[in-house]
């Protein structure tokens, strides 16, 4: 993972502050804009009230509970709930019943019934009978009361297999109103199959592992490379009760394909040793190992015998890349590095093999163009959804999910009534019981289309379920356990299976694409963001004596920058990809110039030294420093005006190099300094300073010469008369009397107190 720009136990740099308080931002952004909404829907003004409702609709019938969910012959059928009463007035000697019937024929009767929201004279069946009826003197305007109905089976009128319609409603009068009528219904399904069929409709359900991402770009500067979260969210995924926590749980007792993004496998790995959380400024000390190790434990033990499906690493957006990124260069090549990478990481974590095959695009829409983004990651093998890869023949049935589509792939298309159907708030008891009986009327229906032509279905549900929905899914499965007119089957299998003769094999045109999809994929922008952050790392790449360190961590974030998770927080997107790019460039500037003062020669030759500094934790090698001077009478080591020689520092510290320097002329260069990789590329910043020549040439060494002579003359003459004075003085007896009028005073000034010029001097 990436080298800290910073030693330890040193303040963060600027930069590198800022990235956590961005990354922190970015991935914590959807909690505060749930946490804003709320303010903001209680300061919305007051709408006009409703009418309250009427007819069949006064009051709200919920279905909380049916038990069991597909009974046999012996079976006694409980089914509870909740009336509420929303019309205007209380109602008076209610009574619930429960309708059962008509049979439906047919997955689109399923359809229809289940839109119905008002009772249908002559459509709904009467009640099964007072015996199993439930009577309630008044329903109080506003007020909610419970209700639980129990019916033996054999007294609900099921002849033939099949799907049935069930009902409850409640019959009542309105106070100041004299007739009884039907004053709220609801309906579910009540699938009846006492006994296995001879043909059984192979039912292949994924059960997907993915999050949104977690883990920044940054990594402190130890031997492990402690990982940094914006956050720890994650650890709420994973504790017991958490979303995570709930699809291993439950998923462990269900015959499932587990659909795995090795993202989270390796964020979980990272968070179960020792990790890091941006808060603020600064990071503080993860606390949740624990939960992460009992995870990872689980969901290896749950997998160790079972299919498991790798997506690319980050779950990449193939419409995204296919319609606004492919054509940026090097985006499939990160599509290509995120497929090698999935199956590695989930072999170490998990110790299993998975097959990394198959591609996922966002709600199975697919078209030609993302068929051949997915083909080009190494995937044979692309889930598709039957609202968009539409039949164009009219069968009478729901034909097997697998369809070769040429050039060996295979688009395994997934049912989408059955897909679609856990969809929404789950938290609610009646819309979890409604979602769990539908699934099971719809998978009944559909193996009655063609009762002698076994298929194979395929499910393909959320991608990241809440846990509500994962409980509903995990019912509506459990259900099924019987076997009565379905049988389990891995992916694998699924997309092996003998295609349908009759249905389409046709990749659906890129202008099918929906629109509502296209609007939310990620821009071109981003892939050219991302391409920017891959120059720069492939630069720094290649100074750096341990590359490893830094290509990892960069680029699983670059990877993480085309996750699908992104397809909803489009300002979160833009700035995950800023702080990556923002930390990179933080980290490769840590390798710069210092800067120089000016230099002054006072010769023909000399050497001029160019520091350069390396704060990062590892070496850098590869590197050549560059002098360029823009006058021609200023040579470096004799080779002219461009001269380089190579740059190795070891980690935290900094190289001077000299450069030998010749002139022929007085006067200012400027000189530009400069680091390149080996290949010729530029890195950081170029430094210039001016380097000032001062040449003594041979008449100024003539003139001082000359100079020179005089001294030593006139010193001669001083010293030639001194000793005629003192020979005289000595003749008359007076060597010590006064100071002769005579004596010479001082021919050199004082010196001169100006200040020198700044600047550096360098001596021959």
């Amino acid at each position: 993972m990436a080298e800290a720009a910073d030693f330890q136990g040193t303040r963060p740099s600027p930069a590198r502050r800022w990235f956590r308080r961005t990354a922190s931002a970015v991935l914590g952004a959807p909690l505060l804009a749930g946490l804003l909404t709320v303010p903001a829907v209680a300061a919305a003004p007051t709408a006009t009230p409703a009418k309250a409702p009427t007819g069949s609709r006064t009051v709200d019938v919920s279905l909380n509970t049916l038990s069991p969910s597909v009974p046999s012959e012996n079976d006694t059928l409980t089914v509870s709930g909740t009336l509420t009463n929303q019309g205007k007035k209380a109602i008076r000697d209610a009574e619930v019943d429960l309708r059962v019937g008509p049979r439906l024929s047919g997955r689109g009767e399923v359809d229809d019934a289940a839109k119905r929201s008002t009772y249908v004279p002559g459509a709904d069946p009467a009640g099964v009978g007072d015996k199993y009826t439930l009577e309630f003197p008044e329903l109080a305007r506003g007020v909610s009361q419970d209700f639980t109905l129990t019916v033996p089976i054999d007294k609900l009128g099921l002849d033939d297999p099949g799907v049935y319609q069930l009902g409850v409603s409640v019959s009542g009068r309105a106070a100041g109103t004299a007739n009884e009528q039907v004053l709220g219904i609801e309906r579910t399904f009540l699938p009846w199959q006492p006994e296995a069929s001879d043909s059984r409709t192979k039912l292949t359900f994924l059960w997907p592992l993915i999050s949104s991402p977690h883990v920044t770009a940054e990594t402190r500067s130890d031997v492990q490379q402690t990982p940094v979260f914006a956050n720890d969210d994650l650890a709420k995924e994973l504790a017991p009760g958490g979303r995570l926590e709930q699809m291993v749980s439950l998923g462990s007792s269900l015959p499932v394909t587990w659909v795995i993004d090795p993202d989270l496998l390796a964020s979980v790995a990272a968070m179960a040793g020792k990790y890091e959380i941006a808060a603020g400024d600064e990071t503080v000390p993860g606390r949740n190992q624990a939960v992460a190790k009992q995870w990872l434990t689980a969901l290896e033990k749950v997998v160790e015998d079972g299919k498991v499906i790798a997506l690319p690493f980050a779950d990449p957006d193939l419409a995204s890349i296919a319609h606004r990124g492919k054509n940026v260069s090097g985006t499939l090549s990160h599509l290509q590095n995120a497929s090698t990478v999935a199956a590695t990481t989930v072999e170490t974590i998990l110790h299993v093999k998975p097959s990394t095959d198959f591609a996922w695009p966002v709600n199975g829409a697919v078209d030609s163009s993302i068929v051949d983004v997915a083909t080009s990651a190494g995937a044979h093998n692309v889930i598709a959804r039957s609202d968009s890869f539409r039949e164009t023949s009219e069968l009478p049935y729901t034909p097997t999910a697998a369809r070769p589509i040429g050039g060996g792939t295979t688009a395994v298309v997934a049912d989408a009534r059955l897909s679609t159907l856990f969809d929404g708030d789950m938290s609610r008891a009646g819309a979890s019981t409604l979602a769990v009986q539908k699934f099971l009327a719809q998978t009944l229906a559909l193996t009655e289309q063609a009762p002698d032509d076994e298929r194979s279905i395929v499910v393909a549900p959320p991608r990241m379920p809440s846990a509500a929905q994962a409980q509903t899914m995990a019912r509506a499965l459990g259900a099924l356990s019987g076997n009565r007119w379905t049988q389990p089957l891995d992916l694998v299998a699924a997309s092996e299976a003998k295609p349908d003769p009759g249905a389409t094999t046709k990749v659906p045109r890129r202008s099918a694409y929906p629109e509502k999809l296209r609007a939310r994929e990620l821009p071109t922008q981003a892939f050219q963001d991302i391409r920017t952050i891959q120059g720069s790392l492939d630069t720094f790449e290649t100074i750096l004596t341990q590359p490893d360190r830094v290509v990892t961590p960069f680029g699983n974030a670059v990877n993480r920058s085309m996750s699908t998770a992104w397809r909803d927080q489009p300002v979160e997107a833009r700035q995950y990809r800023k702080a990556v790019r923002t930390y990179l460039k933080s980290l490769t500037s840590e390798v710069q110039l210092i800067k120089k003062s000016d230099v002054t020669l006072s010769g023909r030759s000399a050497t001029i030294p160019v520091t350069v500094q390396n704060q990062l934790v590892q070496g850098v090698d590869r590197l050549v420093l560059r002098l360029t001077s823009d006058n021609i009478r200023l040579k470096f080591n004799d080779d002219g005006t461009r001269t380089e020689l190579p740059i190795s520092i070891a980690g935290g510290h900094s190289q001077s190099v000299k450069f030998d320097t010749a002139t022929s002329a007085n006067g200012r260069a400027q000189v530009t300094a400069r680091l390149f990789t080996e290949d010729g590329t530029p890195y950081g910043e170029e430094m210039t300073f001016t380097v000032k020549v001062s040449e003594v040439t041979p008449t100024v060494l003539l003139v001082i010469a000359g100079g020179l002579l005089l001294l030593v003359l006139a010193g001669i003459r001083m010293y030639t008369h001194r000793k005629r004075a003192a020979a005289s003085d000595v003749a008359d007896g007076d060597g010590d009397g006064p100071e002769q009028p005579s004596d010479p005073t001082p021919d050199t000034g004082p010196e001169s107190g100006d200040r020198s010029e700044t600047g550096e001097k360098v001596d021959r």
